[in-house]
This record gives C-alpha cells, structure tokens and sequence, in this order.
C-alpha cells in the first residue's frame, strides 16, 4: 500500500483530468444546473405577469424528458407495434424510428430565444418593410376567452413573413408554437426556429409511424395548454386565393379533445394580407410550373436582401405599403361539437366529418376578415375596368367599391381615413411595380403577361369579398342596399 508507482506525466494527467470531469458532473453540474434552473424560473414568472396567456408548463418541460414522453405513450407503443407487425422488422427498430421522429418533432423552447430575440427581430423586421395595421380587432371578445383554455390562431397563409408579423403583434399576449414545414429544417435557422418553440412537420407524409407521433405531440400540446398557431392551407397560397382547408393537424386537435375532462380549445381566426407579398413571383412561377417547388435560391436570397440594403443605405428604400391583420369571432371547441353532436364524450371521438365542418366554419371567419388593402382594390378596378383610365376615374371607381366592401361588411383599411388616399396611395404602388403604365394621362395594366398576373394575385385576394357585394360592385355604393357609416378602422 505504501509502495511507489512510476507513471508518464500524460498518463497522470490524464487521469486527474477525467477524475475532474467525474467530480463536475456528480457534484458542481447538478449544482451548476439548478441554479441556471432557478435563474430561468424566475425570469419566467416575471414573463407570465405581463402575458394575457402565461407559458404553460408543457413548453417549460426538458425537451429530452418530452421526448421521453411521446415516445412511450401508449398510443405511439401501439402504433409501434403496428409498424413491426406490417414491414417484419424488429419491435425494437421501430422503436428507434419513433424516437428519430419525436427528436425532429419536439422543440427545444427557449424563453430567451423567443423574447429577448425572435419579437425584437419581428418587431423590427415588420416595420422595416411594411406600415403594419391591426384591422379588426373585438377586444372584448378576445379578453372573454376562458384564460384556462388552450388557444389556438387559425390563420391563412399568404408569406412567410406571416410568422413574424402574428409573432410581432401577439408579443404581449403570449408566445406562439407554429407547426413549421420542411423548407425551415436547414442550419441554422433549424436551431433558431426549434428554439422559438416552433415544431417541424412533413407535411406530404403519409408513413402511419411518423403522423401517430406527430399527432399525439399536437394532442400533448394542446391538452398542455400550449398557444398554437397553424395555417389550415396547409401551404402559401400560389395564386393569392384562399385555398381549400387541410384536415391534418385539425383533425389531430379535434380527435384528441375530451370535453368531459380537458381544458376547452379556443380557435381564433386571423386573416392577413399585404399591399406586397415579397415572395409573389416566386409563387406564381410555382403556380405556373404546376406544382409546389419554388424557386428561389439562397444565393438569389442573399442578393434580394443584399440589394435592399443598398437601397437603404442610399436612402432610397421605401416600405413595401401596408401589411394589415385581423381577428375574427373566437370559436370555442367545446361549444362547436355541442352544436354539431349533442354530446360528445371521450369515448366517441369525433369523426372527420366534423372536423371538415370545423375547418369549413373557421375559413368561413377567415375570408369574412381579410383586410382590403389598397393595391388589392386598385389592382381589382384596373382589371375590371377593361379600358384605360384616368386617375380620377380610378380613384372614383376604387371609392365607390371600397364603400360597398365596407357596406357588405368587409375590413377596409383606409389610410389618413380617406378612401381617395387608399386610391391614390395603391395606384403609386402598382406604378412603382411597373405593374401599370401610363400613356397620355390614361392608366391601364402593362402588357407583360407575368404583370398581369402579378395584378390578377393581388386581385384574387379580396375576389371573394368583391363577389359579395349585390350587382356591379362599381356602383355607387347606396346602390347595395346598405347604409355607409364612417368608421375607422
């Protein structure tokens, strides 16, 4: 015992070297860790004080105890077990494809990341490029809400900059968990957007395995407590038009929902729209192509962003109009399955029939909703009128709709509160587009197809609202059986 060992001085120091590793991580790590734990607590609690809508537990939790979680609840052993009966393989192999699939599904959600820096960025990068307006807005409907309830923002997809803008305007209220597509798995926004809480999905998946631990994560979250938002599309819009609703991550809610012993789910619809998708070509060129592949390469991002900041260093950049928002009637869960099957119990879920018709009522408030911005309501004069016109015959005819719009109930916007001002504002848009010309003092739509459509997209985009109104919506707007009353908006 008292003998003495010779040793090189790597071998030593190697060896005191893992035997500190060993002492941090069984008596400072913990220690380490409970107090950043602590620290995060804190800060949290300091959060909910101000949010309508505290951070639930649920999005607190270690993503690897959450992971933990899905992986052996029951219904995703099931449907593991499934999966090994139908392809041969080993139980335990399946086992392993499931856990693959929760540790892309599950964020990694950090109050941090999402405060300190994705509403700051939102923020800035919203009123940097656009002049954002709140359009409806039933404040008292909204603060109704059962605060117990899980909310969830049904919202219809016309840019990626939905994300930000919803982000950048609910900042106060709440923290958003989106469910997110394929085209945001790559480095680094892959971390950044897991941190913000949002989850990823395939969303042209049809593997059994994969939409088992897929939604069993949305039923999770929901019945946590988790604000999520989700756009029922499915997808962008490639025309401008509101697209047909997908049942996918609804029907996951629904089917999921025990109105005997959950928290009630509140769907909130929220329309946008914009004087300027900065994506509409790129859309359309998709559109034409008779699919879903955009393109538009990163290097071709890089020069776009590259060119605006330019223009902005010059002091030549100039906002891209008006990006506006607004939120429609709230729907509660609970009460839309009382009206549509008497009771509804845990042991009878509800079938996709009902989920369709909960999807065809939320696009319903959609559409009612969507704010009618100025591009869009000169584009639609200037393809109706099929002649040209002068500017005070434009601006005329984009009054006289825009006050039938609002007589039939549709969320104008109008700048300085003047419709003449939207009129005026929107044609100096579409000239600055080069999307009109101007020929001795007569407006009408350049003759470069590709403008053409592009002034079609932004038309389509209050087409259905346009189709409300009772005759020629040119009219005079007494002529639509409605009264006009002034009303800011």
């Amino acid at each position: 015992m008292t003998s003495t060992v010779e040793m090189p001085l790597w071998a030593l120091l190697l060896i005191l070297g893992l035997a500190a590793v060993a002492a941090l991580d069984r008596v400072l790590a913990p220690s380490v860790r409970w107090f950043f734990r602590r620290r995060m607590e804190r800060a949290v609690a300091r959060l909910n004080r101000r949010l309508t809508r505290p951070i639930e537990p649920f999005r607190l939790a270690r993503r690897h105890d959450m992971i933990q979680r899905l992986v052996y609840d029951p219904k995703v052993a099931e449907a593991i077990a499934a999966t090994a009966r139908d392809e041969g393989i080993p139980e335990n192999v399946a086992f392993e494809r499931a856990r693959a699939y929760a540790r892309e599904i599950v964020p990694r959600f950090s109050t941090a990341a999402y405060f300190g820096f994705a509403t700051r960025a939102a923020s800035w990068l919203s009123r940097q490029l656009y002049r954002v307006r709140l359009g409806h807005f039933d404040r008292e409907r909204l603060e109704a809400i059962d605060p117990d309830a899980t909310v969830v923002f049904v919202m219809n997809h016309r840019s990626n900059m939905d994300y930000v803008l919803v982000t950048f305007l609910v900042a106060d209220r709440a923290a958003l968990s989106y469910a997110v597509g394929e085209w945001a798995r790559v480095w680094p926004l892959r971390q950044l957007i897991r941190a913000m809480g949002a989850y990823f999905i395939r969303r042209k998946s049809r593997n059994p395995l994969y939409r088992r631990v897929l939604a069993r994560y949305v039923q999770m979250a929901t019945a946590g407590g988790t604000t999520q938002a989700i756009f029922p599309e499915g997808g962008l819009s490639l025309d401008g038009a509101l697209r047909p609703p997908r049942l996918g991550l609804l029907h996951y809610v629904v089917s999921g929902f025990d109105s005997d012993s959950m928290r009630d789910v509140v769907f909130v619809p929220v329309a946008l729209n914009y004087d300027r998708v900065l994506e509409d070509r790129v859309l359309l060129a998709a559109a034409a192509d008779g699919g879903r592949h955009f393109r538009f390469g990163k290097w071709r991002m890089v020069g776009f962003v590259a060119g605006q900041l330019w223009l902005k260093m010059r002091g030549r950049f100039r906002r891209y109009g008006y990006a506006a928002v607004s939120f429609a009637a709230p729907l509660s869960l609970r009460a839309f399955l009382g009206r549509q099957a008497g009771n509804v119990s845990g042991n009878a879920p509800p079938d996709a029939g009902i989920t369709e018709a909960l999807a065809g009522e939320l696009m319903a408030r959609i559409a009612s909703a969507v704010p009618v911005l100025p591009v869009p309501l000169v584009a639609t004069v200037m393809l109706r009128a099929g002649t040209p016109l002068d500017a005070a015959q434009i601006t005329a005819r984009a009054v006289d709709l825009g006050e039938c719009l609002r007589a039939c109930g549709a969320h104008v916007h109008m700048p300085r509160d003047s419709l003449e001002y939207a009129a005026d504002k929107g044609l100096r848009l579409l000239a600055q587009r080069r999307l009109i010309v101007q020929e001795d003092m007569l407006c009408r739509p350049a003759s470069d197809p590709d403008a053409r459509r592009v002034l079609e997209y932004y038309a389509r985009s209050i087409a259905h609202l346009v189709a409300r109104c009772p005759g020629d919506a040119g009219r005079k707007a007494g002529r639509c059986g409605h009264k006009i009353t002034k009303q800011k908006i």
